[in-house]
Parts: C-alpha cells; structure tokens; sequence
C-alpha cells in the first residue's frame, strides 16, 4: 500500500511538471523554427534571435525594462533594509499592525495594486511614464525584501551588535562593520528577486507605464495582439532564461545565507 502511494504521488508531480512545463518547452522549441507558421517545423535556425536584436523597438522596450528594474531594484532594496532595521532595532506600539500593512502588497492581486495605484498617480496629476513605473515596481518589491532581510535579522540576534558597542563602536561603526556584512547576503538575494519581479511585471506596469515607458512584457503583449512570430518566442525564451538564471543567483545567495544563519522565509 505505502509503495503504491509513492508511485501515485511521484506519477502526479511528475504530470504537473510536464503540465506546467511542455507550454513554456515548446514556446522555447519553435523559436528555432525555420518557419514562421508555429504548426510545423521546419528546422532549426537563429535567425529570429538576429532579427530580434535588429529590432530597434525591442532594443529600446529591453533598454526600458533593465534601466528600470535595476533603479527600483536599487530603492526597493536600500528602503526595504532600512525598514527591516527600524523595525528590528525600535520598539514601535503597533508593529504587528505595521508589519502587515508592509507585507499587504504581496497578497493584494496585481490588478487591484495597479489599478490603486493608476488612480494615485491620475489624482496626484503625475505623468505616466518611467517614474510612474519605477515608483510602481519598487511598492511591490520591497515587501519581498524585508521578507529576506527581516528573517536574516531576527535570527542573527543583538550579541554581536552589544559586543561591538561594549567594545566601544558607535551605532554608525556597528551597523557598517557588522550588521551589513552579516546580512549581505540577504540584502543581494533581496536585489536580485527585485530585479527579477520588475523584470517580469505585466499587470501593474500595464496600467501605470507611459507612451515612452513600453518594457518588455508590455511590447510582448503588443505582439501577440498583431499576430504571434517567432520573433515573440525567441523573445520569450531570452526573458524567461534570464529569469531563470536570476531566480538561481537569489536562491544561491539565499542557501548561503541560509547556511550561516540559519535562516528561513
């Protein structure tokens, strides 16, 4: 009975993988497809890849969307490891209510966040573009790093930080030579998952980018509304091997970190 179970549950979460993964494999496959037509192979070529890359509006939607995710990432990161710190380090009467207005964007539907925050920006006359998009990507990244830098800092404990004070260093002193270097790991894994959010943002970003602001997902959208191309697979292979790899890079930084303090989130 307890091995034919085990073959049940290994057989299902095999199905789910092929169910979740055979889409995104044959997206992957036909975007070496020397035909435009999706329905047949016809051999395999790069020649979408080339004429991907001679795509100026492509170059500028990319440009768009790195320039972007590396400023909020940058602010998502500094905000957030400043606010996991305050709340660490200061006794604040609500920081149960405070923590879950923080961790509300993640559990609040991207529709919902993107419509909000469209009707901020409409009321507060800002104009829709770049910074409406960087200010949109970094409200919903930084809960995701005070999730990774707050659980680095409620297990590495205040021992280190009281030795270095009795030991005569300023708070300043403190904070620079141990509390970063203790938490760096997190503060990069933090980043690198903001990074990568902004990266992928579609629904947010639809309501909140400008004419001039168009990212990557938004020009993939475009797209596939005119008619699917190669052009869009080989597209969509390049943007989900680059998430894949920063997903990869974070979860490394998070095991190391994991391992020297025993961390969980």
């Amino acid at each position: 009975m307890k091995t034919w179970r085990r073959h049940t549950l290994t057989g299902y979460s095999w199905l789910m993988l092929v169910f979740l993964y055979l889409p995104i494999s044959i997206l992957m496959l036909y975007s070496f497809n020397d035909s435009r037509i999706n329905a047949t192979w016809s051999g395999f070529t790069w020649k979408w890849y080339v004429s991907l890359f001679d795509n100026r509006q492509v170059m500028q939607a990319l440009m768009n969307s790195l320039s972007i995710g590396v400023i909020s990432s940058v602010l998502a990161t500094v905000l957030g490891t400043a606010a996991s710190l305050a709340i660490k380090h200061y006794s604040l009467r609500w920081r149960t209510i405070v923590n879950g207005l923080i961790y509300l964007p993640i559990v609040i539907p991207e529709i919902m966040m993107g419509l909000a925050l469209l009707v901020l920006f409409s009321q507060a006359h800002i104009e829709l573009g770049k910074w409406t998009l960087i200010m949109a990507h970094v409200t919903f990244s930084m809960p995701y790093v005070m999730v990774i830098i707050s659980g680095r800092l409620a297990d590495m404990g205040k021992e280190l930080e009281e030795a270095a004070q009795d030991l005569g260093a300023t708070p300043w002193r403190t904070l620079r030579h141990v509390t970063l270097p203790l938490i760096m790991p997190g503060i990069i894994a933090g980043f690198l998952m903001s990074f990568t959010l902004s990266l992928d943002d579609f629904i947010i970003s639809f309501f909140v980018a400008g004419p001039n602001s168009t990212t990557l997902p938004l020009y993939i959208y475009g797209l596939v509304k005119r008619g699917v191309s190669p052009e869009v697979n080989a597209l969509s292979t390049l943007l989900i091997v680059s998430t894949v790899l920063l997903v990869i890079i974070a979860e490394l930084f998070r095991r190391k970190d994991s391992k020297n303090g025993q961390i969980h989130f």
